[in-house]
């Protein structure tokens, strides 16, 4: 799928051109962000989390016309890609698993499991 980057002159409001998008390098395409493939091949998931973390961080954004929340939704993203070109995903830790601790390890006496 080729996509091309959000203007005001698209027919489609900007709500409507995203659902059109599937893939992290559709995001970044439709936003203009320059990557490397190599980096979105490891960190898809990764880049597209933390750009969702940074959307609700961001706040409530509907009340932007199209032009200024595609602004700060290509800023987001370019955040979010550009922490994993510095970076990687066990360093960022965006997904629940990789922020566990260490395992945790109990002692339990015989003596209370047979009271």
């Amino acid at each position: 799928m080729t996509v091309q980057p959000f203007s005001s002159d698209f027919d489609l409001t900007l709500d409507e051109a995203m659902e059109e998008l599937v893939s992290a390098e559709d995001f970044l395409e439709f936003f203009g962000v320059p990557f490397d493939q190599t980096v979105v091949h490891i960190n898809r998931l990764h880049i597209m989390q933390r750009y969702h973390d940074y959307l609700i961080k961001a706040g409530e954004l509907e009340e932007h016309d199209d032009d200024a929340r595609a602004a700060i939704y290509r800023q987001l993203l370019a955040r979010a890609y550009q922490d994993f070109v510095e970076s990687d995903a066990l360093t960022e830790k965006v997904f629940k698993v990789f922020k566990r601790g260490e395992p945790q390890t109990t002692f339990v006496p015989i003596e209370q499991l047979l009271g």
